[in-house]
């Protein structure tokens, strides 16, 4: 599973040229809706994955999916939602552009002089892969191509947005071609953006026909069951490192907010995970 134990840091300057990289953002999912679909047992796939099997508790530096992405491929990723110090220095980042006086960059950042780090691992070789999923990866506008517009090669088609009644599946049956077509000996980024929890999420609960808590846990629990084949792809490929989170929380009602694009709790705080997935011998034809 995880190359590193429940609060040791990656060492991204490590891996780095070594490795796959996998970053999936799991559009609009709430901490407490993740930590409690995880306490239900509806996400056993991503339960086993998680060092220590939960998630982080982390603040997001946007409050919607364009801000947050922005951010999170310059290297600012969500943060720590208590204090943390490491030998008297802040949190150390995975990624950062070169800058004079960081405070967060250390000796296990991956420090580029690209802007972004999709950019820097093109860069360096890596085969830098978009699979979109909610509006601002669609590229339907200019708009809509600016964060597409940071990989090599982006894909995005109706099912795999936020109205698919089989997006994710969608998705990560894509992702795994993508994968395998890659030549063993060249690395790849893959970027996954699942839409399945943003709105209409109660597009997975039988019945309902509107949003809340616990169709956004049900549309998570469907995405659990989907992730698998991901993972085992990336095994055939020797294993990656990985970092799973939210891009912003939703609210709905609470203080009276409804949606994201706010600054609210249930907005700012984001499930967070990062952990070296091994090699490892999967099933034949697992995708």
């Amino acid at each position: 599973m995880s190359g590193a134990g429940e609060g040791t840091p990656l060492d991204a300057n490590a891996e780095i040229g070594r490795r796959d990289v996998l970053f999936v953002t799991l559009d609009t999912l709430r901490y407490d809706v993740a930590a409690g679909a995880l306490a239900d047992g509806l996400t056993p796939n991503l339960t086993a994955l998680l060092p220590g099997g939960r998630w982080e508790r982390r603040h997001t530096p946007g409050s919607f999916t364009l801000a947050a992405h922005h951010a999170f491929f310059a290297g600012f990723l969500p943060t720590p939602a208590e204090p943390v110090s490491e030998g008297g220095r802040p949190h150390e980042r995975l990624f950062a552009a070169r800058f004079a006086g960081s405070a967060t960059t250390g000796p296990r950042t991956f420090v580029h002089d690209e802007p972004t780090w999709v950019e820097a691992l093109a860069a360096r070789g890596y085969r830098t892969l978009c699979v979109g999923g909610v509006g601002f990866f669609n590229k339907q506008t200019p708009l809509c191509r600016t964060l597409p517009g940071l990989f090599e090669e982006s894909y995005w088609t109706e099912a795999m947005g936020v109205t698919g009644p089989d997006s994710t599946a969608e998705q990560v049956r894509l992702a795994c071609r993508l994968l395998a077509e890659t030549p063993p000996d060249r690395r790849a980024l893959l970027f996954l953006n699942v839409s399945a929890i943003h709105q209409p999420n109660c597009l997975f609960t039988p019945g309902a026909t509107a949003d809340s808590p616990a169709t956004q846990a049900a549309a998570l629990a469907y995405v659990d069951r989907c992730l698998p084949p991901l993972f085992d792809a990336l095994r055939i490929r020797g294993g990656a490192l990985c970092v799973l989170c939210s891009d912003h929380g939703t609210a709905y009602g609470e203080d009276g907010f409804a949606g994201h694009r706010l600054a609210h709790e249930v907005v700012w705080t984001v499930p967070y995970a990062e952990f070296l997935l091994e090699t490892a011998e999967v099933r034949p034809n697992a995708f």
